[in-house]
């Protein structure tokens, strides 16, 4: 589901910058990325979260998903001379991602799983194209911080089959996506990292 303005003020402004970069530095406390890895980040917006994930993790390609063709264009113009690592921004739907299984090494999602209508399958989909011991790197929020009575009206976000802690972290087990400690929540939000489990050998 694409943001609508109220929230396109919020992920567009320098406030959001920053958050993103205080839960970049935690993320670089969590868990490393393979050298020489590849990323995906879902729900770009306009970019800004691929040069915090450049200038944090130096990664060997990023690739940069969203939903939202206006969005991309505003990414693209920020990042305009963009040099070094590859760059691909590329339009796409997080609920069902146009990559091969197992080909990349860390995903990251600043908030956007909420906005998902069926988020388990974004979940899934996350497991299904990282690598065996790559991580998901995120950032997610809870229906009392979007959905109460203010921002409910405020913003646009699904409103059926919502989660909460328990319904989060349960369906990342589901996946095969194993949480790592010291990951941050509360009734609001989540802050952590997960690493896929490799696969075991037949017998």
């Amino acid at each position: 589901m694409k943001v609508n303005w109220p929230e396109r003020i919020w992920v567009n402004s320098p406030v959001r910058k920053y958050v993103q970069l205080q839960e970049t530095r935690y993320f670089q406390r969590m868990g490393k990325l393979a050298q020489a890895g590849k990323c995906l980040e879902i729900g770009c917006g306009c970019g800004v979260g691929a040069r915090i994930i450049h200038d944090a993790f130096s990664p060997s390609a990023i690739y940069a998903l969203d939903i939202d063709v206006d969005m991309l264009k505003t990414a693209r113009r920020k990042l305009n001379g963009w040099k070094d690592t590859p760059l691909h921004l590329l339009g796409g739907d997080a609920q069902v991602l146009p990559f091969a299984d197992g080909e990349f090494d860390a995903v990251f999602n600043f908030g956007i799983i909420h906005h998902l209508e069926d988020w388990q399958s974004g979940v899934a989909e996350i497991a299904r194209v990282l690598k065996d011991g790559g991580v998901f790197f995120f950032e997610e929020i809870y229906p009392p911080l979007y959905a109460n009575p203010l921002f409910r009206i405020m913003l646009d976000h699904p409103r059926e089959n919502r989660f909460h802690g328990p319904q989060y972290r349960a369906e990342l087990a589901r996946a095969g996506l194993e949480l790592l400690e010291g990951y941050k929540e509360s009734r609001f939000a989540v802050l952590g990292a997960a690493v896929k489990k490799e696969n075991e050998p037949a017998p």
